[in-house]
């Protein structure tokens, strides 16, 4: 069996890819991973979902197999990743599952799974998982009867708990901010507005009404024109937008300019150090990130560690070194004072408040960074390691970060589940990057030709 897991839980095509049989098997092999086995009462797993149409029968397999496993189910319905993460602390609970595929488009779906204490799962127990989900389909195992079989509870009030907890973070209050919020359709449809609202703002949501069908269709943050164009029209301070699950938040200022994950985080960043509540000074960010993150940071003399993609890996630098700050471009913030995971609720929250605090805009605030023109071309290769390690690849890489010096910089990465190698350039102009990006995507194609 290949990995289920990629770098944010089991993810594919709802029905052809991730059945109603993986998904109980996922269940059945978490709920053995993850539950303490001398607890003298049956596990307790929180399960919510993303209003896609897959994710009402995924959602029944996965509490039948969870159920089997003698758990007991929580059912809290359609909530965004964070607030499953959120009451999985909440209630206790030996695991929480979600199921969404985030910003994918509505035929796929994914299982993102949450050990105690609402926190992503490392490396070392998703191989564990895959293990017993392998072991479970070729060997019987001890199956609960009786009194033994899980029982199955809905929460009601789930999105209510989860908007006092956030309105509890906002530092100051949004009273005189004008937003338009794009819901994408998704899983923070209800409380994104609910919760923008009652902490002062006044809120213009749009893509707001899910279908189970159009969730990130044309909208959310992946689609940002149509919020631009409305924050114009209404004459909005700001837009927001979140994809299908919320755990993403970027902005739009008042003149319908995009403002990403890095922006965002530079903001926040400064806000806290103000506050004395930036750790150590220090924001974590992956490779990913604009060279002009690290080099507006160093000038406001705020230090900046770099992880591997995937905000999974901003959460364990984040944990490992007691931090208060990080996320990725993409707009996946991290605060752990308040969320396990990245919150794009939250995340909204704390950037209008930092505009209501200064008095400043949001494109005022923005300007504390210059991103530097990036370019990212996409190699299909035959190997994804010659691609990315052949000797003429790394001259070329060498020869670039050479050129480029301080003013640019260099990343090539095998893709983790296609046979790509990703070229990233960043430099002074649009076109140095791009000449640059195409040289070493050329050496790339010759090193391991695509088949």
């Amino acid at each position: 069996m290949g990995r289920l897991f990629g770098t944010d839980g089991v993810r594919g095509r709802a029905n052809v890819d991730l059945t109603p049989e993986l998904a109980l098997g996922v269940a059945v092999a978490a709920a053995h991973t993850l539950a303490e086995s001398d607890r003298s009462h049956p596990p307790l797993a929180v399960v919510g979902r993303d209003p896609r149409a897959s994710g009402e029968m995924l959602e029944a397999a996965v509490v039948a197999g969870l159920t089997s496993a003698g758990a007991n189910v929580v059912r809290v319905g359609v909530l965004p990743t964070p607030a499953v993460a959120y009451l999985t602390a909440e209630a206790k609970a030996d695991l929480g599952v979600m199921l969404s595929a985030s910003h994918n488009p509505m035929p796929d779906n994914g299982i993102k799974l949450f050990a105690a204490g609402g926190h992503k799962l490392p490396d070392d127990i998703e191989i564990q998982i895959e293990g017993a989900v392998e072991a479970n389909a070729t060997t019987a195992w001890d199956r609960p009867t009786g009194a033994g079989i899980g029982r199955v509870h809905d929460l009601l009030d789930g999105a209510d708990h989860y908007v006092q907890h956030l309105i509890g973070t906002v530092p100051h209050r949004l009273d005189g901010i004008k937003v338009v919020v794009d819901c994408a359709n998704g899983a923070a449809s209800e409380v994104a507005p609910v919760a923008y609202r009652e902490a002062g703002a006044e809120v213009i949501a749009i893509n707001a009404e899910p279908d189970g069908l159009n969730i990130n269709d044309d909208c959310g943050s992946n689609h940002i024109d149509a919020l631009c164009a409305a924050v114009v029209e209404h004459g909005a301070h700001l837009g927001i937008a979140h994809d299908g699950d919320a755990d993403r938040c970027v902005a739009v200022s008042a003149d319908g300019d995009e403002v990403d994950g890095d922006q965002i985080m530079a903001i926040l960043a400064l806000a806290m150090r103000d506050a004395g509540t930036l750790t150590e000074d220090t924001l974590v960010a992956t490779v990913m990130s604009n060279l002009g993150l690290r080099l507006a940071m160093s000038a406001e003399g705020i230090r900046l560690i770099e992880t591997k993609v995937g905000d999974r890996y901003v959460l364990e630098e984040l944990r490992a070194s007691g931090l208060a700050l990080g996320g990725e471009q993409s707009g996946h913030i991290v605060m752990p004072a308040f969320a396990t995971t990245g919150d794009g609720v939250l995340t909204g929250l704390h950037l209008m408040s930092r505009m209501a605090a200064t008095g400043r805009s949001l494109a005022e605030l923005a300007a504390v960074l210059t991103r530097l023109p990036q370019v990212l071309i996409n190699v299909p290769v035959g190997d994804r390691t010659v691609g990315a390690g052949a000797p003429g690849v790394l001259a070329e890489v060498a020869r670039a970060e050479a050129e480029l010096g301080e003013t640019g910089r260099v990343l090539l990465r095998p893709s983790g589940t296609e046979p790509l190698v990703r070229v990233m350039v960043e430099a002074a102009t649009q076109q140095v990057a791009q000449e640059v990006a195409e040289r070493i995507a050329a050496e790339v194609r010759a090193a391991s030709p695509a088949s």
